[in-house]
């Protein structure tokens, strides 16, 4: 039966039109996956503030009769979450949801979120660590083939050898400019990997350890410069410097990640004479004999050179905190910091002052300063959370 055509006017007709073009609206809006740290709750909107994994800040909002799910430390499979409530869920939990997303307002309205509890997180990132204590290398990219996914690094150490990485079934994260936590660096992919960069691995190794099949890859472009203090504002946690290498001033930035530590005259005597030891015992007071370890320590760099980083790192764990307020104009300072353009500032990852006799050994060339085996970045162990 052929239904009769009634006209619609007035207000029906434009609450029609309006119907329409949210229905239309609603289906032109992209979905998007969010994953990361709940950071508030608005119980009464039902909303949920997440600092995503790829650094934005999200709003969660959950669609009428919305799911909660709650996954077990350890698994993967979602069927074997458990229903939970919205009251069940707290600051600090892990997030994962999609759903249409408003670009304007950073919104994602989902109808089924899967959480993770803060504490089984905790447990999570020290499972993770110790992977990567077990079967992580760290190196630099000295070539990188897109063609065949593969990348060849030179691994740090005293066993430093060529290893060529498979990467073909790895995931990529890149650090930050301001960060060498893992939890900050950017999801990526092996375009932005370049020769020349600190290459961080997880998988499984050749026998001959020549090999690797790469599960996962955290790369940074990274630097450590040496400098003279021009000024220093511990209220801002800036610091101008000149960089003895290109002779020209340097913004460097702190902030609460910053590893701030002063190293004690005979620190960094010990350290000098790994890099040069005739010179800095020819230029002891009265020709007296240095010691290569300090009071109840093991030497700097166990016979692997000079500053080895494993155990520089343990010097400077053990080294006082530095602060910005004590500087003095012409103290002489090491930073370690993520590369930036030229003339750019840029942020510590660790800025240690008291390095005069340090520096005094440094080989140089053509005015270069070589900072031998200084490496802090991300030197040893796993990535940081």
């Amino acid at each position: 039966m052929r239904l009769p055509h009634r006209p619609v006017k007035g207000m029906k007709l434009l609450a029609l039109i309006a119907a329409v073009a949210l229905i239309c609206a609603q289906a032109q809006t992209p979905a998007k996956l969010v994953a990361g740290e709940v950071t508030a709750i608005d119980a009464a909107a039902k909303q949920f503030k997440v600092k995503g994994d790829d650094g934005v800040s999200y709003t969660v909002a959950f669609q009428d009769n919305a799911i909660y799910l709650r996954m077990p430390f350890g698994e993967t499979d979602q069927k074997k979450a458990a229903r939970i409530a919205f009251s069940d869920i707290r600051v600090g939990d892990r997030l994962i949801a999609r759903g249409p997303f408003s670009e304007d307002s950073k919104t994602v309205t989902v109808r089924t979120v899967i959480t993770m509890t803060k504490t089984d997180v905790a447990q999570k990132q020290a499972h993770d660590q110790a992977d990567w204590q077990r079967r992580g290398l760290t190196g630099i990219v000295t070539a990188v083939n897109p063609a065949s996914k593969e990348i060849i690094m030179t691994t740090r150490g005293r066993d430093s050898k060529a290893v060529t990485v498979d990467v073909s079934g790895a995931s990529f994260r890149r650090y930050s400019q301001d960060s060498v936590r893992f939890a900050d660096a950017k999801p990526s992919s092996l375009a932005e990997v370049q020769t020349g960069d600190t290459l961080r691995v997880l998988g499984d190794r050749a026998e001959d350890g020549t090999r690797v099949k790469a599960e996962e890859i955290v790369s940074g472009a990274f630097e450590t410069i040496a400098g003279t203090v021009i000024s220093a504002d511990a209220a801002t946690g800036e610091v101008r410097i000149t960089n003895l290498q290109t002779k020209k001033p340097v913004v460097v930035k702190t902030n609460s990640g910053t590893m701030l530590r002063r190293i004690d005259e005979q620190t960094a005597t010990m350290l000098a004479r790994r890099m040069r030891p005739q010179a800095v015992a020819a230029d002891a007071p009265g020709g007296a004999s240095i010691p290569s370890a300090p009071p109840g320590g093991r030497g700097f760099g166990g016979g692997r050179g000079p500053g080895a980083s494993g155990d520089l790192q343990q010097v400077l764990d053990r080294s006082p905190q530095l602060s910005l307020a004590d500087l003095k104009k012409g103290d002489a300072v090491i930073v370690s910091e993520a590369k930036a353009p030229e003339g750019a500032p840029v942020t510590a990852f660790s800025f240690v002052a008291g390095v005069e006799p340090f520096l005094a050994a440094a080989p140089r060339t053509a005015g270069e300063v070589n900072l031998g085996s200084w490496n802090l970045e991300v030197s040893g162990g796993a990535p940081e959370q």
